[in-house]
């Protein structure tokens, strides 16, 4: 592998950067944020150094569920613009050499769409089965609905005809039909349509569920492979535009995963986001144990080299812990949401990081450099680099989805409209505009976005994180994980200290060629149990990433490393004559 094979493969060392037109900054001045200003917008995220936009839903919709209950995929929502003004954004941050990839509702359609219009009028119109239905009278499916609270049933019965229709999110959100052919191809023309447009790829939404063949007779069920038809969704998008991606939503144990990239030949989905390690992160910090985190990392099964894993610290959801164990999730309630409000359908915290640590700068700062330094690709949700909190006062998911903090004026510099009109009301509180906002933070040397800004330009110099081998390194202290990433002959090393108290940690850098394991006693262990082995490291040194403090090494590669209270460093193993930059 070559330094110049990477970009072939962009999104597995790129730096993707979420966000909601309506909310991220208004153009016009009514109220709702739209492509006009974002346009305004590209260079703020150009000078943060990320590489990839990813539009949340910007299509016509009613927005009873934030865009995610789409009429039309063809279109953009009128309130944001026009079609044309999405062009303008495209070609502008295509000009900032910014990528731009969109969510794409695959599951299921607004019970206002067309085709829901037609398909409910009678059992014989010619779009019944673009979606699922049934004649007989569902079982008790409240077990099965995504919104516990909200849904019972993931069943609705349809008065026109009588039978029932197939939800498995909000009832105003009918289920698309996989098996019907018709379905298929329209998704793929309306896919091509977007990539001729200029996007690089989309986001999935809920994959597992579109691929159920749910309300199905199993006889029509067995005559189709819902893989097969991703792995042609995959083929379609690389011969329209070679270098498109597919990032999936699948928040499934990793042998479930597995299969959505499409098992040892990676053809499906090129990228998923690895809710297991986001999950034992939030764990790892409740306990201030490293050892969570550590074990979920190494239980990771090999995929393909083109495919990767989207690291994230939260996204535009609620914070889910559903694969945590009702104890190990009653833990991090405990830690970061005791309070009922701030957790949501049971399995989840409706939160963002800041808050969730008390304002900690040192606790939050070691977070994002965890996220960055972990094996794979890094998702930022807006807002994040300033260190936004959450609203509690609006409703479910909507916390977290406040307007941009841009400056402390009226309506945190997001819109000029008055504060009635507004999509969504700004954070209130210590962490609002007044005290948290971007203009200011851009200015001051020491704020988060700064930070930020470098952990992204280090990720970026550092192909190793993307591509490299992960393995983590024995030493004895259970709050750090210390781990090194190994490609091209060239070798990263990280630790982080989940604790409250300094750590030293004594350990060794040479790599073992098999794949790291827990180790049952102390911190992560390499699998020989030494974590020794290999070349001389004479005269070698750990070449500080984000400081000026080289650690020399011995001759056997062995170093002692000292971590401040939730310290964080990155080295790149330098011997001597070695000509690359550190």
């Amino acid at each position: 592998m070559r330094i110049a094979e990477t970009s072939d493969l962009w999104w597995k060392n790129a730096v993707i950067y979420c966000l909601d037109p309506e909310t991220f900054f208004d153009g016009d001045g009514d109220g709702t944020g739209d492509f006009g200003g974002l346009i305004q917008r590209v260079d703020y995220l150009a000078a943060l150094g990320i590489t990839c936009i990813w539009l949340m839903p910007f299509y016509p919709s009613p927005d009873r569920d934030d865009g995610y209950d789409v009429t039309d995929m063809y279109g953009v929502d009128p309130r944001l613009g026009s079609p044309g003004d999405l062009v303008e954004f495209i070609r502008t941050a295509n000009d900032r050499g910014i990528r731009v990839i969109a969510d794409f509702v695959i599951n299921h359609t607004s019970d206002r769409h067309p085709w829901f219009v037609q398909a409910r009028k009678s059992v014989d119109n010619p779009y019944r089965d673009y979606y699922v239905w049934r004649k007989d009278t569902p079982p008790d499916t409240s077990d099965q609905v995504v919104f516990p609270g909200e849904e019972t049933s993931i069943w609705t019965q349809d008065k026109a005809t009588g039978e029932w229709y197939l939800h498995m999110f909000a009832k105003h959100q009918p289920d698309l039909n996989v098996m019907n052919s018709k379905v298929r191809d329209e998704i793929a023309k309306s896919m091509g349509f977007w990539l001729q447009l200029g996007l690089d790829g989309f986001r999935l939404d809920a994959v597992p569920f579109f691929l159920e063949l749910l309300g199905e007779p199993k006889d029509e069920a067995a005559k189709i492979d819902p893989h097969q038809y991703l792995s042609a969704l995959r083929s379609f998008l690389n011969r329209r535009q070679g270098s498109a991606v597919l990032l999936g939503e699948v928040n499934l144990p990793y042998k479930e995963q597995l299969k959505y990239f499409g098992g040892p030949a990676g053809n499906e989905l090129n990228m998923q986001f690895d809710f297991l390690s986001m999950q034992n992160m939030y764990l790892s910090l409740a306990r201030q144990d490293a050892r969570p985190l550590a074990r979920t990392l190494s239980s990771r099964p090999k995929i393909n080299p083109d495919n990767q894993w989207a690291m994230f610290v939260r996204n535009h959801d609620e914070l889910t812990l559903d694969k945590l164990s009702d104890d190990e999730r009653a833990e991090v309630f405990a830690a970061f949401g005791p309070d009922p409000d701030m957790q949501m359908y049971g399995r989840g915290l409706r939160r963002r990081l800041p808050t969730m640590l008390g304002g900690d700068p040192a606790r939050i700062r070691m977070v994002y450099s965890l996220m960055f330094s972990l094996p794979g690709t890094p998702v930022l949700f807006y807002g994040e680099e300033i260190g936004m909190g959450e609203d509690l006062r609006a409703k479910g998911r909507s916390a977290v989805r406040s307007p941009m903090q841009w400056d402390d004026t009226g309506n945190g510099g997001f819109s000029t409209a008055p504060a009635g009109d507004l999509v969504a009301q700004p954070v209130d509180g210590p962490f609002g505009p007044a005290h948290i906002n971007a203009t200011a933070a851009k200015r001051d040397p020491d704020s988060l976005w700064n930070f930020v800004a470098t952990l992204i330009q280090r990720y970026r110099e550092c192909p190793e994180l993307g591509w490299g081998r992960f393995e983590l390194i024995k030493q004895a202290s259970p709050a750090v994980l210390l781990h090194r990433c190994t490609w091209d002959g060239s070798m990263v090393i990280v630790a982080h200290n989940f604790g409250a108290e300094p750590a030293s940690v004594t350990a060794a850098v040479a790599a073992s060629p098999e794949e790291s394991v827990e180790g049952e006693e102390g911190g992560p262990e390499a699998p020989d149990g030494t974590g020794v082995a290999g070349p001389s490291y004479a005269g070698a040194v750990l070449r500080d990433l984000l400081g000026r403090e080289d650690i020399p090494l011995s001759d056997d590669g062995s170093f002692e490393l000292p971590l401040d209270r939730y310290g964080y460093r990155w080295f790149r193993v330098q011997h001597p004559g070695e000509r690359q930059l550190p």
